[in-house]
This record gives C-alpha cells, sequence and structure tokens, in this order.
C-alpha cells in the first residue's frame, strides 16, 4: 500500500482538495485499494475547521465529495507513517522540514514537481481562485500517479 499525505498551511484548502481529487482518481481506476491518502496542515490554526466553503464548492461542482472532513496538524510521526509527503509550495516544504526533521528518505515533495512544469500551486485562501487551484491539483496528482509504477 502507498501511503500519500497532502500538505498545506491550513489543511482547509488546498490539501484536502489534492487528498480528495486523488482518492476519486485512485477510485475510477480501480486502484484505489493501493492507497491510503490523507492530510495535514503545517499550522494550528484552523485545526478542528472544516473545508474551506470555496474548496467544498470546486469539488462538488467537479463531482467529488470531501465528506465532514476536519483540519489536522502533521506530525513528526507522519515522516514514517507515509511514502510520501506532498507539499503545495515552498513555504509548506520548509515548515514540513520543521516538522518532519531531516528528509534523509527523499520523501517530501511539492506536488507539481512530478509535473512537466514544476512550480507552487497558488494558495486561494489568499488568490481566491479555486478554479486555478483545482487545475493546479488535478496536474499533480495526475503526473504523480503516472510517476509510480503499479
Amino acid at each position: 500500500m502507498i501511503k500519500i499525505l497532502f500538505i498545506c498551511h491550513g489543511n482547509i484548502c488546498r490539501s484536502p482538495m489534492a487528498e480528495y481529487v486523488l482518492k476519486d482518481m485512485v477510485e475510477k481506476r480501480g486502484i484505489a485499494n493501493q492507497f491510503y491518502i490523507f492530510s495535514a496542515a503545517t499550522s494550528t490554526e484552523e485545526i478542528g475547521n472544516g473545508v474551506h466553503y470555496g474548496t467544498r464548492r470546486k469539488l462538488k461542482e467537479m463531482g467529488i465529495s470531501c465528506g465532514n472532513h476536519r483540519a489536522v496538524r502533521m506530525r513528526q510521526s507522519d515522516y514514517e507513517k507515509y511514502d510520501y509527503l506532498l507539499g503545495m509550495d515552498g513555504w509548506n516544504i520548509r515548515n514540513m522540514r520543521r516538522i518532519a526533521g531531516d528528509d534523509t528518505e527523499g520523501k517530501i515533495h511539492r506536488l507539481l514537481d512530478f509535473s512537466d512544469s514544476p512550480r507552487d500551486i497558488a494558495d486561494p485562501w489568499y488568490t481566491g481562485d479555486f478554479d486555478v487551484t483545482y487545475n493546479d491539483i488535478l496536474e499533480g496528482c495526475e503526473a504523480f500517479l503516472d510517476s509510480l509504477t503499479l
């Protein structure tokens, strides 16, 4: 089983969007049983809060449910628990390394580092553009899945 943890600042916009997009993708491909997919925050400010209404709206528009997700914070022990810790931007990566310690096993990546156009995924909390964020996450999840040999 491949264990993936998506991480962003608050765990209410980008990382839960990525979590539920990838869950939907692997379900549709009939390979969901090969994955454990979850998401977390690097900060504590949104802990316990649900998915941001903009993310919820965009996922619903795409026919993807985000259930009753509640924001949680990444823990140092997550480094051992997961095979991939996928952040959304450079700040996330820096904060993930602060929490996890040294990335001795090369598990920490930006999601779009798997794509043909490596870059940060903008935080729609600030941009208000959940469509761009969704498209970037979709691109990253597809590229990530393509990088795996299943």
